[in-house]
């Protein structure tokens, strides 16, 4: 499933980018050497910065993809994660060069992490999104390392649905992506491996 987006950038990045045009033209009427090589320059930056590929989604309903672009730093088990109870942790640097947006882990319902579920208080202290699968499955998706203070923003609401590998967030130059997946699910992404959003299956869930 894919989301309303542009073809080239997120759309958190289109306003620099006209910006950028603006100056281009002013630069060239003024026929300023100088200016017109500094708006070139930003804009193709700003390009990377904020580019938005498609990605090719496999076909895995409830396979777990990565939600950035990056490198698996480390795969590990926590009893102390955003949902209580032990739970894998797949930790992921993120590419400072790949897409702009993070893509949802898994296919399911956005729930609101200041909620009560039955006996279970889910901590929301943290800048984290919590999915949660038909099948009853928590999969919770956990930034860390914000540039300039700029914590990922979220463009989906509590209680919307979305698909495996949908455009769910802006990541604002976020370093860090953790995805928080059941003790039983199965790993399948290695420490050390490239992966890309969207498109690498990173783990299995126990219902799949």
């Amino acid at each position: 499933m894919e989301g309303k987006r542009n073809l080239f950038v997120a759309r958190e990045g289109i306003p620099f980018l006209i910006l950028c045009a603006v100056a281009f033209g002013v630069s060239l009427r003024f026929q300023n050497i100088v200016f017109v090589v500094i708006s070139v320059l930003m804009a193709m930056v700003l390009f990377l910065v904020f580019r938005d590929p498609r990605r090719d989604i496999p076909a895995s309903p409830l396979g777990v993809v990565s939600p950035v672009d990056g490198v698996v730093v480390d795969i590990d088990l926590t009893d102390k994660g955003v949902m209580q109870g032990e739970a894998h942790v797949v930790r992921i640097r993120i590419d400072n060069l790949g897409t702009y947006t993070a893509r949802a882990p898994v296919e399911g319902k956005i729930m609101d992490l200041r909620s009560v579920n039955g006996d279970r208080v889910v901590d929301y202290r943290t800048n984290a999104l919590w999915l949660q699968t038909d099948e009853g499955d928590d999969v919770v998706l956990q930034f860390h390392g914000y540039r300039f203070g700029l914590a990922p923003k979220s463009f989906v609401r509590f209680g919307e649905r979305v698909g495996q590998g949908q455009r769910c967030a802006y990541l604002r130059l976020a370093r860090f992506a953790e995805v928080h997946l059941p003790i039983e699910s199965k790993i399948l992404a290695r420490k050390g491996q490239t992966i890309a959003a969207g498109s690498d299956l990173i783990a299995k869930l126990p219902h799949a």
